[in-house]
């Protein structure tokens, strides 16, 4: 960690010591938002053979960059991706509509803020929130924004490709501090109907990697956001509780959204995303989900440009 940490220092002093470019110059407030809802849906009369059962798949989104250079020594970014579904069942023999079950759950907030001073690396901070709307996994209660994941991370970020409203490719360096929060049932009440709550919390802290890949806008009539979190924690609070060594395992989170327009409105969706967390999982998660549905986007660049 203190090697790290050396190291990191050094690239900062290195930085500073190269010769400066220009600074980017001040820039209004760049809003790219798209949000909607998507459906798939099948029904059967409760005469119908072969065994099919009728479903009814939905799921709302919102997306959104909010991005602006301040002046010349500093820039920020805010990005929100929210997303809720459910899928709604036919009972096989009787047709009747089961209760629904969810398909689709994410919340997260990525805040970033950079000292562009003109050199190789950009120095940053950033800030990240993650969680889920509804929490369904007590046979007993639902609970809401459960489990909570936050990180605070700094270090170095460069731009790799910047081609103005249609590519950007940025990646950054860091340390960075995790905190996981979870409520779960109390398991030594077990007289209630209703198990009391109890609340655990882990902290861990290490090596952040984070590369994101944009191409196009929501203004444009295709786009392909993708971002890579490599997470490896030199440290964890609970080390010495834990039954297994598997927090030293490096953490990989990968998420993809591709967007095309079939009209002002019809959009199709493809989404996947890879998950590698050894302490939940000994292997990777994969989540994949292809709609069509009537989504709105809105970008002021070409308002900009004019």
């Amino acid at each position: 960690m203190n090697k790290f940490l050396s190291v990191l220092v050094g690239l900062v002093v290195l930085t500073g010591a190269t010769a400066r470019a220009d600074q980017p110059e001040p820039t209004p407030w760049k809003v790219d938002v798209s949000t909607g809802i998507v459906t798939t849906q099948s029904s059967y009369s409760d005469n119908w053979t072969g065994g099919e059962a009728g479903s009814i798949n939905w799921v709302a989104f919102y997306n959104s960059t909010t991005k602006r250079q301040l002046n010349p020594n500093w820039y920020t970014q805010f990005d929100w991706k929210l997303s809720f579904g459910q899928t709604h069942i036919q009972q096989k023999e009787t047709k009747d509509w089961q209760s629904p079950t969810k398909s689709e759950d994410k919340i997260r907030y990525d805040a970033i803020l950079k000292l562009t001073k003109g050199w190789f690396a950009d120095p940053y901070a950033a800030f990240t929130f993650e969680s889920q709307f509804l929490d369904a996994s007590s046979p007993f209660t639902s609970r809401y924004i459960n489990p909570i994941e936050l990180t605070e991370s700094s270090g170095l970020a460069r731009t790799l490709v910047n081609v103005p409203d249609k590519t950007m490719l940025t990646t950054r360096l860091g340390l960075g501090l995790r905190q996981r929060i979870v409520r779960f049932d109390d398991p030594a009440d077990t007289l209630s109907v209703e198990p009391g709550t109890l609340s655990e919390t882990t902290v861990d802290g290490g090596i952040e990697w984070v590369t994101d890949l944009l191409l196009g806008s929501a203004a444009s009539k295709y786009s392909f956001d993708s971002k890579l979190t490599l997470f490896q924690a030199l440290f964890n609070s609970k080390s010495d509780e834990l039954p297994n060594d598997y927090w030293k395992t490096a953490d990989a989170n990968w998420d993809n959204i591709l967007r095309m327009k079939v009209s002002s409105l019809i959009n199709v969706g493809l989404n996947w995303q890879l998950l590698y967390d050894k302490e939940i999982d000994l292997g990777g998660r994969f989540k994949q989900s292809l709609s069509v549905g009537i989504v709105y986007t809105f970008a002021n660049y070409e308002e900009e440009k004019k």
